[in-house]
């Protein structure tokens, strides 16, 4: 048959494979197999078909047989670098298009894939000297700096010795100068040379390039080449010199970057008389903020900088010259947005100047006659709030102010009254003051109508302004306080989060997400929102490498290292591996504990327990208008006065790898074997002379710090549990080649061949035997009274807030499932009988009574306390009616009070009879 006619047969194959019809694909790459059995296209696009069934074992096969014939074809090397980026097997990417090269050393294209390759894997010295080969093959420039770059790569990794990093970057010099044609031919070119001579401080090559005249006009026109250029005179101590050309730059050409503000108030402080360079850069931003008057702010926030550098500098003469400007910069700017966090870091005032700026702001005129004067009334009210002193905070006095915001707000409220649904009301930050006026009565009193009142008031100002994004923030944050989950994650959803902001925003609703998790009675509402708040990572992994392929390309050097950042800070997100600790925690109560769950976390938890980790959570977000005395609204809001920080993450990483590396038969040696991608770097920080073993058992007090009460205890019950049964478990474990063979005979029954690359022991093989079983020894008295001491703890919380009553409820149901994943090797009774291990599982029976005495109990507890939730509503009702000044409908408020009672009462109910449903399964 012709190749053309073949072609025109596997059109369906692409067709399926286009539209994501993948199981028609391997339908239609069967039927034409049985034609052309040797065809290696239709077995790699048959395999790239499976992978993306996730039937992982069928497509191994296939893979391993296109990898063995060294394909060369473009359609075959690019269906198999998805299949092989599909199982994470990015060293085989690499070794598959050397091998096509090494066999077409001509073919530019597949040195480039190389190149590609191995940049992706991180391996920068292999993709320097490659495109140092291409270079000198093909006589291309960008090649070179290809090299350069990738020099600068491996210099700049993490793991490079600080010795090895001059010499990379001494490399990476040597091949830019060995270059035909001069770096300055292009801005990103220029940018990549600039970088090395200020790594390896070159100053006298620095100047020739920066003060030539084509070297001024691309960083004239390159933001990327000019922010290097100051930070290679900063590095210099080239301050004075800067701030010559950015006032130059402010006067002559009227450059309102506040970079070159910043340049000129550096400059003013380095010099040897600063008063005199304080007195000289004043007068410089008079004159600009005089010629720009309201059109530009630079020039008097520029003064303020000034004022506050001269004041710590000891040359500040004139007290009252603060107030001056302060009352100055609002006279021009105070009906602006802006004002408020303008100001802030210059109204930390004391004594005098304090008096002096609260009676300026409280003597001004308030007006709601138009948008500009109440936008100055609101930094009137931000301002005067931020300078409270401790002594002016009180519930009398607060709730004072409450009773304005609440009154300003409703005035101001018909300003807005025309406009659409999708613009915000000028008057919503009144009702962000209240928000926070609210928090702050609860954080003084600790009662709890006071969040009542906050989430009717905050509903009703949502209902005018549906779109503001910050009163929904404040929300969740009250939502969870109150527990009533529901509507906390219903608000979370509104937000409409997209991209990166799954990593910097979802730690609203799923941190600590499993206290409200239902996924013990089949409702996977907050699992779900875990999985989906995970996929900006595995789009990071599939996306972001190809904007570093374009980077390349295109020659943009500039953005490769930032796409790299940006890359790792994902791939090692604190956020993300927090999310998937969450997500473990639900699942036990609602997939069965199985040697399948328990294997595959427990190589993944391995791995994220050994890299390094990044905390890309933003908790700046919040509408902070708390005075600055005070904790701000993210510390006050915060579930049980905790984040989960990495310091929690290592604890409950120790707590489960520990507990599933007991249950699971996987050791290293059965894990290398079996592991289908490639393993990941440790890329963490730890004492690599210690064992895993060492490091699991090791504990910090700043790690146990970011523990509640109740995780501590829990903590103390699991870890020692796992020090009473690890003797048992080593004892009991199959070896490695028992587990191996089982493996293989698995696969070969999938998929109908062996395993790859395991050897077998022989059938009638010489059995090592065994040693003496380990003497039983009772169980330690931090697990037999572990659940006692739940019971009385939950008692003694019968009269505290729902979220408390829950957080100790899933933690015992936590404490009681990892029992019986402890537990479960020993629950056959062939391995009990073989092990002589009879006496210790009779020591189980009377820890899993008390166990299931308890949660029984709490269960019970639980649906009597969502029983009596229909009761509160009233008292609910009330609490929320209770907002001063306010003109909202009762049956608004008596809506929100049935909601929240609802969403109350549900995850009380849910988890109650979770408990029970957890308690049928795994009870004996």
């Amino acid at each position: 048959m012709s190749s053309a006619a073949l072609e025109r047969q596997m059109r369906p194959v692409y067709d399926a494979l286009d539209t994501g019809s993948n199981k028609s694909a391997v339908v239609a790459c069967d039927k034409l197999l049985k034609k052309h059995p040797k065809n290696v296209l239709l077995k790699s696009l048959k395999a790239l078909a499976l992978v993306r069934q996730q039937k992982i074992e069928e497509s191994l096969t296939l893979c391993d047989e296109v990898l063995a014939t060294k394909p060369v074809d473009d359609a075959i090397l690019t269906a198999m670098m998805h299949v092989l980026r599909g199982l994470g097997r990015y060293n085989d990417v690499i070794c598959m298009f050397e091998e096509a090269y090494k066999r077409q050393p001509t073919n530019e294209e597949y040195g480039a894939q190389t190149f590609f390759a191995n940049i992706r894997a991180g391996n920068w010295k292999s993709a320097q000297q490659i495109a140092t080969r291409m270079h000198k093959q093909f006589q291309e420039d960008r090649y070179l700096y290809w090299s350069v770059i990738s020099a600068v790569l491996q210099a700049d990794d993490p793991g490079t010795p600080a010795a090895m990093r001059t010499i990379l970057y001494k490399l990476a010099h040597r091949l830019i100068e060995s270059s035909p044609t001069p770096s300055y031919v292009g801005a990103e070119r220029f940018y990549l040379h600039l970088l090395v001579i200020r790594e390896l401080k070159l100053n006298e090559e620095a100047d020739k390039l920066l003060n030539s005249d084509i070297g001024q006009k691309i960083c004239a026109v390159s933001l990327a080449c000019d922010e290097l250029r100051r930070k290679i005179w900063g590095d210099r101590g080239m301050a004075a010199e800067e701030g010559v050309h950015a006032e130059k730059r402010i006067v002559e050409k009227s450059d309102r970057n506040w970079l070159e503000f910043l340049s000129v108030l550096d400059a003013t402080f380095t010099g040897s008389d600063i008063s005199a360079s304080v007195q000289k850069s004043r007068e410089l931003f008079e004159q600009v903020a005089t010629k720009d008057g309201s059109r530009d702010r630079s020039g008097l926030l520029a003064l303020l900088e000034l004022e506050r550098r001269a004041k710590e500098a000891g040359v500040s003469s004139e007290p009252s010259r603060i107030n001056e400007l302060l009352e100055k910069y609002f006279a021009v700017v105070g009906d602006k947005a802006c004002c408020f966090e303008d100001l802030k870091p210059y109204v930390i005032l004391e004594d005098e100047q304090r008096s002096r700026w609260t009676t300026f702001l409280e003597q001004l005129h308030i007006s709601l006659a138009t948008t500009k004067e109440l936008q100055k009334a609101i930094n009137v009210h931000k301002l005067l709030r931020f300078s409270l002193l401790p002594s002016e905070i009180t519930t009398e006095s607060e709730n004072k102010r409450l009773e304005i915001y609440t009154k300003l707000y409703h005035e101001a409220l018909p300003l807005g009254s025309a406009l659409a649904v999708t613009e915000l009301q000028p008057a919503d930050d009144f009702a962000l003051l209240a928000g926070n006026t609210y928090i702050n009565l609860w954080d003084l009193s600790h009662e709890y109508n006071y969040l009542y009142s906050a989430a009717s008031f905050l509903e009703f100002a949502l209902s005018k302004s549906k779109q503001s994004f910050l009163t929904r923030l404040i929300l969740i944050r009250i939502y969870r306080l109150i527990g009533a989950p529901s509507l906390a994650l219903e608000h979370y959803r509104a937000l409409s989060i997209k991209q990166v902001q799954h990593d910097t925003l979802s730690h609203l609703v799923l941190s600590r997400a499993s206290t409200f998790s239902l996924a013990s009675v089949g409702d996977i509402t907050y699992s779900t929102e875990c999985i989906e708040a995970s996929q900006i990572y595995l789009s990071n992994s599939q996306e972001t490498p190809e904007f570093v392929m374009r980077a390349f390309t295109s020659e943009k050097y500039s953005q490769i290292p930032e796409f790299i950042t940006f890359e790792n800070r994902l791939e090692n997100s604190l956020q993300r591996d927090n999310v998937k600790m969450e997500h473990l925690r639900m699942r036990l109560t609602h997939e069965p504990i199985a040697s399948d769950l328990i294997d595959m976390e427990l190589i993944e938890l391995k791995f994220i327990f050994d890299k390094i980790h990044h905390d890309n959570r933003d908790f700046e977000i919040f509408p902070n208008y708390q005075p600055r005395e005070t904790q701000g609204i993210n510390q006050q809001t915060l579930l049980f006065g905790k984040s989960e920080g990495l310091g929690w993450l290592s604890v409950f990483l120790k707590v489960y790898i520990r507990a599933f590396q007991q249950a699971s038969d996987l050791d290293d040696t059965v894990e290398d074997k079996l592991l289908i991608g490639d393993r990941p770097k440790q890329t963490g920080s730890f004492d690599r002379s210690l064992s895993l073993r060492d490091r699991l058992v090791e504990r910090s007090e700043d790690d146990i710090s970011e523990l509640t009460d109740d995780e501590q205890k829990f903590v103390e019950f699991t870890t020692g549990v796992a020090n009473w049964l690890e003797p048992y478990h080593d004892h009991a474990r199959p070896p490695p080649s028992v587990v191996l063979a089982e493996a293989a005979k698995q696969t070969e029954l999938k998929t109908g061949h062996p395993l790859k690359g395991i050897e077998l022991p022989p059938a009638n093989g010489n059995a090592i035997p065994k040693k003496d079983a380990p003497a039983v020894t009772e169980p330690p008295e931090v697990i037999t009274k572990y659940f006692e001491t739940v019971q009385r703890r939950f008692e003694d919380l019968k009269d505290a807030p729902l979220v408390n009553i829950l957080h100790v409820a899933t933690l015992a149901q936590e404490a009681f499932l990892l029992f019986v994943v402890e537990t479960n090797r020993f629950k056959t009774p062939s391995i009990v009988k073989v092990n002589k291990l009879g006496a210790l599982v009779n020591s189980f029976k009377s820890i899993r009574a008390d166990a299931v005495s308890v949660l029984k109990h709490l269960s019970t507890e639980l649906l009597k306390i969502a029983q009596s939730e229909a009761a509160n509503r009233p008292a609910v009702a009330s609490a929320c009616a209770l907002v001063p000044a306010a003109q909202i409908d009762s049956d608004f408020t008596n809506g929100v009070a049935r909601k929240v009672v609802e969403s109350r009462k549900k995850v009380a109910e849910g988890l109650g009879k979770g408990i029970a449903k957890i308690l049928t399964t795994y009870a004996t």
